[in-house]
Order: structure tokens, then sequence, then C-alpha cells
């Protein structure tokens, strides 16, 4: 099964917060994850005030506005994609990024099989 570890930051996050040892821990869990053969793809996002958002319109007209999807206090700063046996080895994976990140983050399968429930 894929996972997807999602990094929680919130809006007014500042990219320079992070000290060498944040970094450092991020680091040694990228090589901890690439070392267990578990890492399919990883990536950070721009700040959400960079984002662009799409809306469908009658007519099929689409308006693109800056800024996020959604008015939260909160965003996806940046992700991993793992294949894991289970949610558990998933949930393990994700206790050591919120220890590395230093912020919440979210697991969670994704679909195997789409237009169908999944299980995970």
């Amino acid at each position: 099964m894929k996972y997807l570890i999602a990094i929680h930051l919130p809006d007014d996050f500042d990219e320079t917060s992070p000290d060498e040892a944040t970094h450092r821990a991020i680091d040694e869990l990228n090589d901890e994850m690439v070392a267990g053969g578990i890492r399919l793809f990883v990536g950070g996002l721009n700040p959400v005030g960079k984002a662009k958002s799409l809306r469908g319109q009658p007519g099929g007209k689409v308006v693109v506005t800056d800024g996020p999807y959604l008015e939260t206090k909160e965003h996806i700063g940046g992700f991993w994609v793992l294949e894991c046996a289970d949610m558990d080895e998933a949930l393990e994976w994700g206790r050591k990024a919120v220890l590395a990140c230093r912020v919440p983050v979210e697991v969670r399968a994704f679909n195997e099989h789409p237009g169908k429930p999944s299980d995970a």
C-alpha cells in the first residue's frame, strides 16, 4: 500500500525558522526511508501564499485566483509518498516525521482502487 505522510504548517510559517538540528533530523529521516526501501517520492511545497486555486464555473469556464483553495490556519508544506506493509507501519514513519519536522503530520492511504472505498 502507498501512504501519504503530509507535513502541516501554519499559514504564517517562516521558511527560515527551522534550525540546523531540524534540517539534520529531516535529512536523517530521509536517509532512513531510502535505506528502508519505502520512500517513493518526497517533496516540499512553496509557501501557501504562492498557491493558485482553480474553480469551475457555469458554462465550462474556470476561474483562477491567488491563494489556497481552502481558508484554513494550516496547509500542507511538504510530503512523502511511502510504500508500507500497512497503516501501522505508515504510522511509525509518521511518528518519526513529527519528531524530525517538529510539526503535525497526517497519514493517509492512497485508494488502490479508484471508485471504491479504501479499507486502510
